[in-house]
């Protein structure tokens, strides 16, 4: 079963940033769901 992840991306520079810094700044934060599936042994 897959693994939903959530993480934030500025818009402008396209790096990732933390959860609070982007509850600051909402207009130029993305919000991004991927899906993280187990790695086998």
């Amino acid at each position: 079963m897959a693994k939903k992840v959530v993480r934030y991306r500025d818009a402008e520079s396209g790096q990732y940033v933390k959860k609070e810094y982007a509850e600051k700044n909402p207009k130029t934060t993305v919000k991004e769901t991927d899906k993280v599936t187990p790695k086998k042994k």
